[in-house]
């Protein structure tokens, strides 16, 4: 369960900022207040088979008597490999109809980036609420990967200034990293997640039963962020990866449970104890290997998934930090190795593109200061295990590592 936790209190308080006796040369009143917050994050399996009371327990959390409301929007990605969810869904609320209120039948939109990228689906999401009459004690509910989460969750965020939202992430990337987190957002202006909230979920349900209907590639893009988070933040964690990257590489569920149970709260502690869940500084600690993956996403059109982007992210930092004397020689290999046994492929041809100012993939770093403002904050390591803040790259080590990696596919 994460938790943001501070004491619930306000104060209010009015002061001059001129002498005693002086006219004043401002009139101030200091509003200050901290608020708690909490949300569950469950691992089951078969969350709609009418057995399973998480769902329905998840809605009564708050008010155990009331019949809630919902409405429920599935990525149609899911929908290709699972036709029979929504019927699953519709047969779940009729058996629990004591407390579900399925307002219409699961309404599909579409998955990947194509959610995000054209604000008309965030509008017919909005419309088709309202029309629906959902309210702020009513919730909407995402079944899908991490681009369908991110655009129903703004608009849960900003529909009646905050609808009750769950999340019913489908991938392992959603499941381990962005399912659990407290951002929202869409594209705009070709710039990725420009619009968007922080707002945290109602609750995050992850059925693992969904893992297994994955298409390989997807499955394998997903382990990315459970490397990054290992990299950064749990030196043991990585080491448990290595020696169980067999059965990862084949896709053994009690593997797959550990390391996406494990992801998961390293990333909500990071959140909950970070000190900045709302990102209110310059640093973006999570966002290893970040930098470039979110701009050779956009540079490939997309054809990358953002796991297979930021494993090679991963791969291109690892290697800086060993040529500026921050990580140890040799450990860019052992973290290149796991990737490779994973199955990712830590080379695109994107990487090589020259612009007019040299390396296209350099205006990533533009991108990654712009989204927080302030002064260019990049997490590179120290050790595996311990990620290091640094403010400034060299373009001559990013074309070393990137050298680096065309040798590396090459041999």
């Amino acid at each position: 369960m994460a938790h943001t936790r501070a004491a619930a209190t306000g104060r209010a308080k009015a002061y001059s900022e001129a002498p005693a006796g002086d006219p004043p040369a401002s009139d101030v009143i200091l509003q200050s207040f901290a608020v708690e917050y909490e949300f569950p994050v469950h691992f089951t399996r078969e969350l709609f088979s009418p057995a399973n009371r998480v769902f329905v327990d998840t809605l009564r959390r708050r008010e155990p008597e009331r019949r809630h409301r919902c409405m429920v929007f599935v990525d149609d990605g899911v929908l290709n490999v699972r036709p029979r969810l929504p019927a699953e869904i519709e047969a779940y609320a009729e058996a629990h109809g004591r407390h579900i209120d399925l307002v219409a039948p699961p309404v599909a939109m579409p998955g990947g980036e194509r959610v995000k990228i054209d604000l008309h689906f965030v509008e017919d999401m909005q419309r088709r609420i309202i029309e629906r009459r959902i309210d702020r004690h009513s919730f909407v509910v995402a079944v899908g990967g991490g681009a369908l989460l991110d655009a129903v969750g703004l608009v849960a965020a900003t529909t009646h200034r905050g609808v009750r939202h769950i999340r019913v992430p489908t991938t392992v990337l959603a499941q381990n990293d962005s399912g659990v987190g407290v951002k929202n957002g869409v594209n705009f202006g070709g710039q990725k997640n420009m619009v968007g909230t922080f707002t945290p979920p109602f609750a995050v349900l992850n059925d693992l039963a969904l893992i297994d209907t994955l298409p390989d590639r997807e499955k394998i893009a997903g382990m990315a962020e459970a490397v990054k988070v290992a990299l950064i933040r749990d030196g043991d964690f990585f080491v448990w990866l290595e020696r169980n990257a067999d059965d990862l590489a084949i896709f053994r569920p009690e593997a797959m449970a550990v390391m996406i149970r494990r992801c998961a709260e390293l990333h909500m502690r990071q959140i909950a104890q970070g000190g900045d869940p709302f990102e209110a500084g310059s640093a973006r600690p999570l966002d290893y290997g970040h930098w470039s993956a979110h701009k050779l996403e956009g540079m490939t059109r997309h054809h990358l998934r953002h796991g297979e982007a930021v494993a090679i992210g991963i791969a291109l930092d690892a290697r800086y930090s060993v040529t500026a004397g921050l990580l140890e020689p040799g450990s860019e290999d052992r973290i290149a190795v796991l990737l490779e046994h994973l199955g990712f492929r830590l080379w695109h041809s994107a990487l090589e593109i020259e612009g007019e100012g040299g390396l296209v993939l350099l205006e990533g770093l533009r991108d990654f200061q712009e989204h927080l403002g302030g002064e260019l904050t990049v997490t590179l390591l120290e050790m595996i295990g311990r990620g290091v803040e640094v403010h400034e790259i060299e373009a001559e080590r990013v074309a070393e590592a990137i050298a680096w990696l065309w040798q590396r596919q090459a041999a």
